[in-house]
């Protein structure tokens, strides 16, 4: 799925444009003990609680994709009977009236879910009639081409609030304060069937995740039976161990520095081009990109071996997983440099009275912990 395709779902999670119909939960202990469970028409509870519902629902759909928001697709063997992608159909389309089929649900995720605490698992299945959309990309209210039917799952921690104290109108005073079990923001959830291309994916899921780097593996593994792709930390540190392995002992500040610009401008020209799909970087770009930075055609003859051996076979790299795009640092054991991604050129490296140094280009305008103080010749 694509940002824009996200965002026409979380537009449905308001009161005007729900197409929200059943909403079940199970709240479990630490303990993993299931503490109670409930199944509701969802436009039949108050709005108050509605609403806090779709901020949560909202949350499941929120982040950056590749980062927090992950595209994922089933293995076939899922769809047979007995796979996790025919299982999760079944439930889909029991549009969450079958109880032993929730009851199901909610065993497999208490089984698979490494979670340390209480937790609710929330669960809604709805029905968005989709609107057709003119060239021009418009809406058109009065002219459906399809109905999405989706669940969309959410995990939840159940925290006990912090004590202090409240004020109490009837006695005119202030008084501990009594706590309670406050469910929080969604740490992890899915939405099922994707909505790829504006149409129902039965072949795919998007996954959520709070924390980029605890994708939690063997959830996604037994509940959901998809592969985990590498986080977007470990996307990061796969690209720096490639052009270390790579480059070897010519790993030089130049060419590390022109990787990143390159980058850095395939990034800008894919915006520009207003593409909504991220820009990722398959096995032979990454060595391309490497030999138009000037990595020598000796240090690439390894290249293919040490790429699927670091990252696994025929993976690709999200671009702005693999660098920083917001700022370009240089460190050392004592000073850290941080320059404006577009102007790496400042920075170079030269030999001075004998000394390996960094020289920095300056202007007249520098400061010093707030102070503009005047550059000595």
């Amino acid at each position: 799925m694509i940002s824009s395709e996200i965002s026409e779902i979380k537009k449905q999670f308001k009161h005007e444009n729900s197409s929200i119909t059943k909403i079940s939960g199970c709240y479990v202990d630490g303990e993993k003990t299931v503490k109670t469970k409930f199944t509701e028409t969802f436009l039949g509870m108050p709005e108050e609680e509605t609403f806090k519902y779709f901020e949560i629902f909202k949350k499941t759909l929120s982040g950056r994709i590749g980062k927090n928001l992950i595209n994922m697709e089933f293995p076939l063997d899922s769809e047979f009977e007995g796979g996790t992608q025919h299982f999760l159909m079944k439930l889909r389309d029991s549009e969450l009236k079958d109880e032993s089929l929730l009851d199901e649900f909610y065993n497999k995720v208490i089984e698979s879910y490494d979670f340390t605490g209480n937790y609710l698992i929330l669960l809604v299945y709805a029905a968005y009639d989709v609107p057709g959309k003119t060239k021009d990309n418009i809406l058109m209210d009065d002219a459906s081409d399809e109905v999405y039917s989706y669940i969309l799952c959410s995990l939840c921690p159940v925290k006990l609030s912090k004590p202090g104290l409240s004020y109490n109108d009837e006695t005119n005073q202030f008084q501990k304060r009594i706590q309670d079990w406050v469910v929080s923001m969604p740490a992890n959830g899915f939405l099922f069937p994707a909505f790829n291309d504006r149409s129902t994916d039965i072949h795919s899921i998007l996954y959520y995740s709070k924390d980029s780097e605890k994708l939690n593996s063997d959830f996604v593994d037994q509940l959901l039976g998809c592969r985990v792709p590498l986080s977007a930390g470990g996307q990061k540190e796969s690209f720096q161990a490639i052009i270390q392995e790579t480059l070897g002992e010519e790993c030089e500040y130049e060419i590390v520095r022109d990787i990143h610009d390159k980058i850095n401008e395939f990034i800008e020209e894919h915006n520009q081009k207003e593409i909504t799909e991220p820009l990722t970087l398959d096995k032979n770009e990454v060595k391309n990109l490497f030999s138009e930075c000037g990595v020598k055609e000796e240090r690439l003859q390894e290249f293919d071996s040490n790429y699927d051996k670091i990252t696994g076979e025929n993976v690709s790299l999200l671009a702005s997983n693999v660098i920083n795009t917001r700022t370009f640092e240089v460190k050392t054991p004592d000073v850290v440099i941080k320059v404006n991604p577009e102007r790496t050129d400042l920075v170079e490296t030269k030999v001075v009275d004998g000394r390996k140094c960094l020289v920095i280009e300056i202007n007249d305008q520098v400061e010093i912990n707030g102070i503009v103080v005047k550059p000595s010749c």
